[in-house]
């Protein structure tokens, strides 16, 4: 190929990218926010992904989709337990305890999980919707494993949530502890939602993954992905 002809077909296939890219449909377009209340389009999870770095978007995606949040105040930290861009968990359904503080982009990896992982799950399964969720907290500045030395945990930065169990709109709760190993309708359900879970987190570890995790499924934005 001439280089003549090497310039002409560069300047069609940059044309093309940037004609393409004009008319992209805002589900398909990476530089359009994250809509948190459509069906999940074929970027959803590469524009959740980007938010890691662009927390800004983050609340830009949240104020598209028309869904409030309630921002926390940064605080810093000298020993890597800093909380920025910070948010309270928002309340689609009841979390217990109240107000678990979360990263901006934990808080749109829930929003995602309870809409088109969790409620699915439970109407599937259970033939109910879930009102609430019991979990064993989201921040505390400690290292993996409560280890003496080593990494800290994404919880030492309010970017995970470790979930005890799911309460039902009839009031009956589905706990892991209790019932993981159902082979009936519950068991089902809590395996359903964490293989969903595991769409919209980084990191998603439960009973399957070791002994700490017998009673909860804990659920990150981190770097490291794993699913188990």
């Amino acid at each position: 190929m001439s280089f003549v002809r090497l310039l002409l077909a560069i300047a069609i296939l940059v044309g093309a990218t940037a004609l393409a890219l004009f008319y992209l449909s805002p589900s398909w377009d990476p530089r359009e926010p994250l809509d948190l209340r459509a069906e999940p389009g074929p970027m959803a999870s590469l524009k959740l992904s980007l938010l890691a770095r662009q927390s800004e978007a983050c609340f830009a995606a949240f104020e598209a989709s028309g869904l409030t949040l309630r921002r926390v105040p940064d605080r810093p930290s000298d020993t890597a337990c800093e909380v920025e861009n910070a948010v309270l968990l928002p309340a689609g359904i009841r979390a217990t305890p109240r107000d678990p503080v979360v990263t901006c982009r934990m808080a749109a990896a829930w929003v995602l999980f309870e809409r088109h992982a969790l409620q699915p799950a439970a109407r599937k399964h259970l033939g109910a919707e879930v009102t609430g969720v019991r979990h064993l907290g989201t921040y505390n500045c400690r290292n993996v494993n409560h280890a003496a030395a080593g990494r800290r945990s994404q919880h030492a930065t309010a970017n995970a949530i470790d979930v005890a169990s799911f309460v039902l709109r009839d009031g009956h709760e589905v706990a892991i502890s209790r019932h993981w190993s159902d082979v009936e309708s519950r068991g089902a359900f809590l395996r359903d939602v964490r293989d969903g879970a595991c769409r919209w987190f980084n990191a998603v570890l439960g009973p399957e993954y070791n002994a700490a995790h017998a009673d909860h499924l804990h659920l990150d934005m981190g770097p490291v992905h794993t699913c188990r």
